[in-house]
Order: C-alpha cells, then sequence, then structure tokens
C-alpha cells in the first residue's frame, strides 16, 4: 500500500530535494517537490499528500511556520508531518512536535530509517482513517437508533395519550347510552300511552255534559294541553336524538385503530373533536366565544387510522384555541374565530385550519414540530403535540403537515392527506 502513497517533500536545498526524490522514487512512491514554505502552500491548495516531508531551515517561511499553517487548515490538519533537519537539539524537537509534527528525522538521514518511519506514519494514517470510517459508520448507527428511539417515544406518547382520553370518552358515552336509551323509549311508549288517553277523554267529552267538568277543563285550559303535551314530547324526543348525536360523535372520537387502515369521515373525525372542545370556545370572564366557521367540501372516505388523525385535530384546535386566548388579552374588535375548509383534488383532501390568534415568528415556524419545543410557559406545554401530529401525519399516513404564520395575523395548519395512504411510500 505505501508504493501507491504520495509525499511531498518540502527543502530550500536542491541537493537535498534530488537526493530525497530520487531514494523515494526508487521505493515506489509518488514524489512531489517544493523549494520553500511559501511554495509548498500554494501548491498544498489543490494538491493533497498522504504525508508531508518538512525541513525547518527554510528562507521565508520556515519549516515551523509552515506546519503551523499547514496544522491550522482544516482540510490538511489531518496529513503528517515528519521533519528532516540537522537542528536536532531538544528545544526544537519538542517546537516541532507542539506545532503538529508526528516525526523528526535527524539529517544526514539514513535510508533505512527514513523508509521504516515514513512507513510507519502511513500505516498509522491509514489506520486512522479506517478507524474515522468506523466511527462515522458507528455514529449514524446511533443517530439511526435515536431518531427510531424517538419516534417509538412519541408514539408510545401519543398511544397513551390517546388511549386515557379515549377511555374516558367512551366511558363517558357509555353511561350517557343507557339512561338517554331508557328515557327514549319510555317517550316513545307515553307518546302511544298519551295518545289513546286524548282518544278516550275526546269520547267522554262528547257523551258527558256536566257544568262541573266543563268548568274544570276550562281552568286548567284542557284544549291547551291537549295541543301542548303531544309538542312537549315531540321536544324531549328531539332532545333525546341530540344526545345521543352527542353519544355517537364520542364514540367516533374514542374509536380504538385496528392493525390495517379503514375508510373514515373526516368530517366526522373534526366535528368529533370540536364537541370535546366545546366547553373551551364558549364564551368566559376573560374572552368573547370563539367562533367556528366551516367550509366543508365533498370529501370521500379517506383510508386511515381514525383515532390517530382525531388525535392530530384536537392537537391542532387545541392550539389554536390557546393561541386565541392569549391575542384576547391584547384590546382590539375582531371576533375570536377558528376557519376549517376541507377540499379534494384528484387522489388527495386538504385540510386547511386557521385561526386569527397572535401569529408565531419564522424562527418559531422553523421549530414548530421539533420534539420538545414549546413556545408555552413551563407546565402548560410538552413540546410533544405538533411533533406527534407530524409523525402521525407524514409516517404513518404519508402525508404532508404545513405551517404558515404572520406576526398579529394568525397561524394556518394545512393537512394534505392522500385518500389511499396504503399506496403511497411513507417516511
Amino acid at each position: 500500500m505505501h508504493n501507491q502513497a504520495k509525499l511531498l517533500v518540502i527543502d530550500d536545498t536542491p541537493t537535498n530535494l534530488e537526493v530525497l526524490t530520487e531514494t523515494l522514487s526508487a521505493k515506489g512512491f509518488d514524489v512531489t517537490v517544493a523549494i520553500s514554505g511559501e511554495r509548498a502552500l500554494k501548491r498544498l491548495e489543490s494538491y493533497r499528500p498522504d504525508l508531508i516531508l518538512l525541513d525547518i531551515q527554510m528562507p521565508g517561511i520556515d519549516g515551523f511556520e509552515t506546519c503551523q499553517r499547514i496544522k491550522a487548515h482544516p482540510e490538511l490538519a489531518t496529513i503528517p508531518v515528519i521533519f528532516i533537519t540537522a537542528l536536532s537539539d531538544a528545544d526544537n524537537i519538542v517546537k516541532g512536535f507542539s506545532l503538529g509534527a508526528v516525526d523528526y528525522i535527524s539529517k544526514p538521514f539514513k535510508e533505512a530509517e527514513l523508509f521504516a518511519r515514513i512507513e510507519t506514519h502511513l500505516r498509522l494514517q491509514q489506520l486512522t482513517h479506517c478507524l474515522s470510517q468506523q466511527v462515522t459508520k458507528k455514529t449514524q448507527s446511533l443517530q439511526q437508533a435515536l431518531h427510531q428511539l424517538e419516534s417509538s417515544q412519541l408514539q408510545l406518547v401519543q398511544q397513551e395519550k390517546m388511549s386515557a382520553l379515549g377511555e374516558l370518552v367512551a366511558g363517558v358515552a357509555h353511561e350517557i347510552n343507557n339512561p338517554i336509551g331508557f328515557v327514549q323509549g319510555n317517550v316513545k311508549e307515553l307518546q302511544r300511552n298519551l295518545t289513546d288517553v286524548f282518544s278516550h277523554l275526546n269520547l267522554y267529552q262528547q257523551q258527558t255534559a256536566n257544568a262541573e267538568i266543563e268548568e274544570h277543563a276550562e281552568d286548567i285550559d284542557l284544549d291547551f294541553l291537549l295541543e301542548d303535551m303531544p309538542k312537549m314530547l315531540e321536544s324531549m324526543m328531539v332532545g333525546c336524538d341530540r344526545i345521543r348525536n352527542i353519544s355517537t360523535s364520542l364514540r367516533t372520537f374514542s374509536r380504538e385503530d385496528q392493525d390495517t387502515q379503514i375508510p373514515f369521515d373526516l368530517h366526522e373525525g373534526i366535528d368529533s373533536t370540536l364537541l370535546i372542545l366545546k366547553h373551551r370556545l364558549k364564551a368566559n370572564d376573560q374572552r368573547p366565544e370563539i367562533a367556528v366557521i366551516k367550509h366543508y367540501g365533498d370529501l370521500p372516505l379517506v383510508s386511515c387510522f381514525p383515532g390517530q388523525l382525531n388525535q392530530v385535530f384536537m392537537n391542532l384546535l387545541a392550539n389554536a384555541i390557546d393561541a386565541l386566548e392569549e391575542r384576547s388579552q391584547q384590546p382590539d374588535g375582531d371576533p375570536l374565530q377558528i376557519t376549517i375548509k376541507t377540499i379534494a383534488r384528484a387522489d388527495q383532501v386538504h385540510i386547511h385550519l386557521r385561526d386569527n390568534g397572535l401569529g408565531m415568528s419564522a424562527d418559531v415556524q422553523q421549530r414548530v414540530f421539533d420534539r420538545l419545543y414549546t413556545t408555552k410557559p413551563a407546565g402548560k406545554g410538552t413540546g410533544l403535540g405538533l411533533a406527534i401530529s407530524r409523525q402521525i401525519v407524514v409516517e404513518k399516513h404519508g402525508g404532508k403537515i404545513e405551517v404558515e404564520s404572520t406576526p398579529d395575523h394568525g397561524t394556518e395548519f394545512t393537512l394534505t392527506l392522500p385518500v389511499n395512504s396504503e399506496d403511497v411510500p411513507h417516511a
């Protein structure tokens, strides 16, 4: 291997250069020469030797300064430098090593010693290079393992969060379902029974003429009651249906994902998430009500993991509400609102979620999807929500999540999802 090595010999004495060139070339080395430190540095701008033999005593830039400049250059610093000089006192030797030289050969040199030292340092250089490559590979492997670990952590956090929330919501939906089913069933039965009672009462009125009965009927306004009671029961049925729809929405939000993707109506997911967050949208002592404006397009069913996308909707909508609550602390006349727009194009769907909050700076936009990055005060944000959302959209569904924001003019997140993500290569 050493016979293929490239050597740069720097010496201001032509005789020394001639002897070194002949000696080294005879051994098969590729030798290049320079007669001064200046010329050597100029040559090194385009030439990369495997080893440098350097004389110390030269006019202009001497060997020490030449070595110092070589070692100061990032691309040249790893090239081994061996001093060849008649200055063999301890001070000069120590100075040479302190400037980065790897060895020291005294003039007049012995061929055997010269070749042995050159071969030794070329071998060390080769071993160092191999070791560096191994370290680089190991580092890349560790970085990849770290990335996988971080992704797994994010996934576990997301799963645990959704599992806990899903169990809570599913439990509430179940508790609502039982009594509302009982009430709804009895109201229907009561409607039928009252219809029979009203029919019977009508017959009774036709057959019986009694002043006391007629007076009592007038006192209780019987005609109004007969007309109003069915309306009351109908209103109760409407209320039961609304509660039933709420229970259905809760179950939609809390549904557990299977191993394979299933067709899902994204509008149902968004609406169920808005239902969970409805209490945060209402007006309170600190701010007015947050309006939600929907511009829903005609979306096809999307093949996905519904529970995971519901988590994305939850993170984005909760962040939008947080941004609007921050803006509400600044006096202005604009109403607080969140706008949701959905569009289907070809084999993709686009979901635009915009708030008119305080917005974010360009620097924050660059880091907003980073793991553990948050602009919220301590205790109010983990910095995981948007990182998890990005992982779900990009890695699990082969989609994109983008953000556009202008300070004081709000923020818009855009989700792009393939209709059938199983056909799309994931990250």
